[in-house]
């Protein structure tokens, strides 16, 4: 997958034309998205996508439900503006607070968004006790809500909004020792097999995801959505007719950023190139 960090996607006339060639948006609050991208390069090497963060407003998750709405269906109306065939909307507060919506504005749009992979944890181990780790905003919204009445019954689920851990993606600091500090103290009460499983509710989460296991400890199966996301989507492109029919074509990834700084460029590149 060759990767081109530039500001801006320009569609050519011919590719407007024929949509199995036009791009697949994926939008995020910031760069936590790009753990949604990678997986879905991998299970669809041969076609473009666009990255969008808007970091200039992030984070999303402390923000009222009306203004993460407002925000994501402005950037999903300027997506289809640039041609875009598919979008993802590669973030847990997002999805809770628009998906609905825009699938109703947009019927025939293939549109994924991603939420909290609680079935998978609960159905994990009889009796499980699962963590789940995300925004204030997802935790209380009603899509995480309607999940838990669904799945919660067969589990013991504890709800942690973790206010400042994407902060330390967001920042590029995902690496240092302030982050396995932060972790220590935010998840103390459930450390010594206190949980069976732990769900990385939010799209930034997973590139902490080593310091969360030496944290919980290695007993702790840890899940995200990250995959089921891109397959879905993979799926509904396929059922629209508008998978790219050239599978020797090498995709591209265009990253572009509501605050475009050099550093948050390169942030960018080394979170897709990130190995758990």
């Amino acid at each position: 997958m060759e990767l081109f960090l530039k500001d801006f996607l320009v569609l050519k006339e011919d590719e407007i034309m024929d949509k199995t060639k036009s791009p697949i948006a994926v939008f995020d609050s910031g760069v936590g998205g790009i753990s949604v991208l990678r997986e879905m390069v991998k299970i669809m090497p041969h076609e473009d996508f666009l990255y969008y963060g808007d970091s200039k407003n992030a984070p999303y998750g402390t923000k009222t439900k009306e203004q993460v709405k407002d925000l994501t269906v402005a950037h999903v109306q300027e997506f289809l503006n640039m041609g875009c065939k598919a979008v993802a909307i590669a973030c847990n507060t997002a999805t809770s607070a628009a998906v609905a919506s825009l699938r109703q504005m947009y019927p025939d749009l293939p549109l994924v968004g991603i939420e909290p992979a609680l079935k998978p944890a609960v159905q994990y181990k009889k009796n499980a006790k699962v963590l789940v780790m995300a925004t204030p905003m997802t935790i209380r919204e009603g899509k995480f809500q309607h999940l838990l009445d669904k799945y919660g019954q067969d589990a013991t689920v504890y709800q942690l909004p973790c206010p400042g851990l994407m902060e330390f993606v967001e920042s590029g600091h995902y690496k240092s020792k302030e982050v396995y500090d932060f972790l220590e103290q935010l998840l103390y009460d459930y450390k010594d097999n206190q949980v069976d499983a732990a769900v990385l509710g939010c799209t930034h989460y997973p590139f902490v995801r080593k310091q969360i296991q030496q944290v919980l400890g290695d007993q702790v199966k840890i899940f995200d959505g990250a995959e089921g996301t891109a397959r879905e989507l993979k799926r509904r492109i396929e059922v629209a007719g508008l998978s790219n029919p050239d599978t020797t074509y090498e995709g591209h990834v265009t990253f572009h950023n509501s605050a475009p700084t050099p550093e948050k460029m390169r942030l960018c590149q080394a979170l897709l190139a990130y190995e758990d």
